[in-house]
């Protein structure tokens, strides 16, 4: 397993160190850092003249956000390479970002070739490791299911507005008898959530009112105050008694997939999911060895290329089935459990790390000189 904290140096610049020497390597220290400050050079300092690497792996790309960070590193920290170099083909950056349009606007604009592998999955490797082996959960067939989903949302601003369009729907259908989080102002961008929503009354001419009705924050037991929970597994007491875990993921626009360490709370939970996320995720995760939920409930959301439609198809699944009786909505969680089986035991017994292990061991091999 990768320490996750390490995988820089330790996975990364011991690979280049070994097999491409003299190629410069860029990330962000710490991570989850992505200003142009936290950039941090490993490079052979007797060899200069080769080729520059950049692991822009954890934050989606956003071209305008972090456009200082990317000009920094093509027009200061690896501009003596460019001039020295004639070949159009210089620089590489490597995201966790799949078949996106944004790497791809990325790349034509500095003349970066691209490379991905799934950064997230192994720092839910890392970081969940060891759940396994407690007594946190009950195990699934000993669960009396009591609610229809679990949501949690913490960020609700900026590019993850995304998640008020589906709590719109949540709060306008009645689904609050749920376990729902919603902060009533968003703990990243101290942003009201009135405001995050006003700029979506074109689309949703009822939105403000809606938002306006609904009492916020809305907080689960141990979730007060909205506090980071990325590197733990939690809310054990509200999961066990949801018959699934809606997971609102940091990106649900455009086309790429960007899946991150929240798809694997309710595999490391055993429990059912509806992803709300782009276009195709479902697919791209199960294309990592894992299951999803087709036979048991209508996944064709997953198929809807127009996000705002997607969102009103995944609400239209909760409403239908929010509307199941409790018996129905327990023996349609005993009808997953061996899918959920299959997740966990995929995440957990190492099946997953050889697929995320051969990911990356082709990527690296395919890095130019």
């Amino acid at each position: 397993m990768i320490r996750i904290d390490e995988i820089y140096e330790n996975t990364f610049f011991a690979w280049l160190k070994r097999h491409r020497y003299g190629v410069r390597s860029f990330h962000c220290h710490p991570i989850g850092s992505s200003t142009p400050e936290s950039l941090y050079c490993q490079g052979t300092q007797e060899v200069w003249e080769h080729n520059y690497i950049t692991f822009f792996d954890v934050e989606p790309i956003h071209l305008d956000k972090f456009q200082p960070t990317f000009e920094k590193i093509r027009y200061d920290l690896a501009q003596d390479i460019h001039e020295r170099r004639e070949s159009n083909r210089i620089g590489t950056i490597v995201t966790s970002e799949h078949d996106s349009e944004n790497v791809e606007q990325l790349c034509s604009i500095y003349g970066w070739q691209s490379r991905h592998y799934f950064f997230w999955g192994w720092a839910a490797l890392d970081w969940y490791r060891g759940y396994d082996l407690t007594f946190l959960m009950p195990e699934p067939q000993e669960r009396t299911i009591k609610r229809t989903f679990i949501a949690p949302n913490r960020i609700v601003g900026g590019a993850r507005r995304h998640r008020v369009e589906l709590l719109y729907y949540i709060f306008k259908n009645g689904l609050t008898d749920n376990w729902i989080s919603c902060p009533a102002v968003c703990p990243v961008e101290g942003t009201s959530i009135l405001d995050i929503v006003r700029p979506l009354a074109n689309r949703y001419p009822d939105i403000e009112s809606v938002f306006a009705n609904q009492a916020l924050p809305l907080d689960m037991p141990g979730e007060t105050g909205h506090p980071m929970h990325s590197c733990w597994l939690s809310l054990f007491d509200q999961a066990v008694e949801s018959m699934l875990y809606l997971v609102s993921e940091t990106v649900a626009t455009k086309r790429r997939h960007h899946l991150t360490e929240k798809i694997f709370k309710p595999i490391c939970l055993r429990m059912p999911f509806i992803l709300h996320s782009t276009h195709g995720s479902l697919e791209y995760l199960r294309s990592y060895g894992f299951k999803t939920f087709d036979k048991l409930w209508d996944e064709s959301y997953d198929q809807v290329v127009d996000d705002t439609d997607r969102i009103k198809s995944i609400a239209e699944l909760l409403i239908k089935l929010d509307a199941l009786s409790a018996a129905e909505k327990q023996a349609l969680f005993d009808s997953a459990r061996d899918i959920c089986e299959h997740n966990y035991q995929h995440f957990y017994s190492g099946g997953f790390q050889q697929v995320l292990w051969r990911e990356l061991t082709e990527m690296l091999a395919s890095l130019d000189d």
